[in-house]
């Protein structure tokens, strides 16, 4: 028996263009009884698909009408029936976040990463320790971030932190534009690890954390750890699975 698919689209003219086109053609769902998610958009799309459909469980498949789109699969109109049943499937698991501010604290998840950025022309400085240990006294930097496997092609990737293997059971815990210690470049963690960033000198320098797309302004501690009970499933082309789309980038210009 055929899947139930349950289709939804970017709030752009051509993701509501090929949103309408494809429930046409295939049908749609109530997202309460799709057996399979289909997402038409990029990178952004699908993680706020992802957190879409979190409780339900449903596997996303995705086609790419944004700009990378390295979690997507290209985007056809025909076929996808045929695209789906020869689907390799990818489980993901998302970091969760507690950030606490001066008056509260803040819990969310995140599929690709947990980044601290700063929030004015003033360099953050952070304290890291790793399980209880302080691995780092003082970072004077622009921010920093713990990274998945899944997400370590995204902003990670962009902080020249390492490239992870879907199936590894590491985080990447990188600088952003450090100034002291100049020569750190990062980490790889065990995927147990506990990460907790401390906030020197807030008042002077404050810091927002990122969950996806999750921000929390002016916070003073943040503790980040995999949460290995919450998985959501990937799907992709044959072929074209996330191992093969991680291991092809880091071969590239």
């Amino acid at each position: 028996m055929a899947p139930k698919l349950h289709f939804v689209a970017i709030a752009t003219p051509e993701g509501q263009a090929a949103l309408e086109a494809l429930r046409r053609r295939y049908g749609d769902s109530d997202p309460a009884e799709a057996d399979i998610v289909v997402a038409l958009g990029g990178d952004g799309f699908m993680l706020q698909t992802l957190h879409a459909f979190l409780a339900r469980g449903t596997p996303i498949y995705g086609m790419n009408l944004g700009s990378v789109g390295f979690l997507m699969n290209e985007f056809r109109e025909e076929d996808l029936k045929e695209r789906l049943r020869s689907a390799e499937k990818a489980e993901v698991h998302p970091l969760r976040m507690h950030a606490a501010t001066r008056d509260h604290g803040v819990e969310a998840l995140a599929f690709n990463e947990v980044s601290l950025l700063r929030q004015t022309r003033q360099a953050t400085k952070l304290r890291i320790l790793v399980d209880g240990k302080v691995r780092i006294a003082e970072l004077i930097c622009d921010g920093a971030l713990v990274s998945t496997p899944a997400g370590s092609t995204a902003y990670n990737l962009s902080a020249h932190g390492p490239i992870l293997p879907i199936d590894s059971a590491l985080l990447a815990l990188t600088p952003i534009s450090a100034f002291r210690p100049r020569r750190w470049r990062g980490a790889l963690l065990p995927r147990r690890s506990v990460v907790r960033f401390e906030m020197l000198e807030t008042e002077k320098r404050p810091v927002s954390a990122v969950a996806d797309g999750l921000e929390v302004r002016e916070v003073r501690s943040v503790d980040v750890a995999e949460d290995r009970s919450i998985g959501m499933i990937m799907m992709f082309d044959a072929g074209r699975n996330l191992d093969e789309r991680i291991l092809t980038e880091q071969f590239l210009d």
